[in-house]
C-alpha cells in the first residue's frame, strides 16, 4: 500500500505543478484552488508512504513520476518541446527510479 500511495502522490504532485502555472501566479480561483488541494494531497500520500519506504526512495519516486509527469503534460498540452533530449531525460528519471528501487528501497 505504501507504494501506491507514493505513486498516487507523485502523480497528485504533476497536477499541483500543472495548476499553478495555470493559476498564472495565484490570480486565477479554480487553479489556485486546484493547486492547494492537489499539493495538500501529494504530501499527505508522501508522508504516507514514507511510513514504510526509505525516505531517499520514496521521495525520489514521488519527485520522479512529479517531474517526468509535469514535461509529459507540457509537451502535451503546453507546446513545450519535444525534443529527443527531453524524452532521453524522461526515460533517464524512469530508470533512475526503478534502479533506486531495485537497490533496496521495498516496503518492510
Amino acid at each position: 500500500m505504501a507504494w501506491l500511495y507514493v505513486i498516487v502522490g507523485g502523480l497528485f504532485e504533476t497536477a499541483f505543478a500543472v495548476s499553478l502555472k495555470e493559476s498564472h501566479g495565484f490570480t486565477r480561483l479554480w487553479p489556485t484552488l486546484s493547486f492547494a488541494v492537489s499539493v495538500t494531497v501529494s504530501m499527505l500520500l508522501l508522508g504516507l508512504g514514507l511510513r514504510d519506504i526509505p525516505v531517499g526512495t520514496a521521495y525520489a519516486v514521488w519527485t520522479g513520476i512529479g517531474a517526468a509527469g509535469t514535461a509529459i503534460v507540457g509537451m502535451l498540452f503546453f507546446e513545450d518541446p519535444a525534443t529527443f533530449l527531453r524524452i532521453a531525460a524522461i526515460g533517464l528519471i524512469v530508470c533512475g527510479v526503478i534502479l533506486l528501487n531495485l537497490a533496496g528501497g521495498a516496503a518492510h
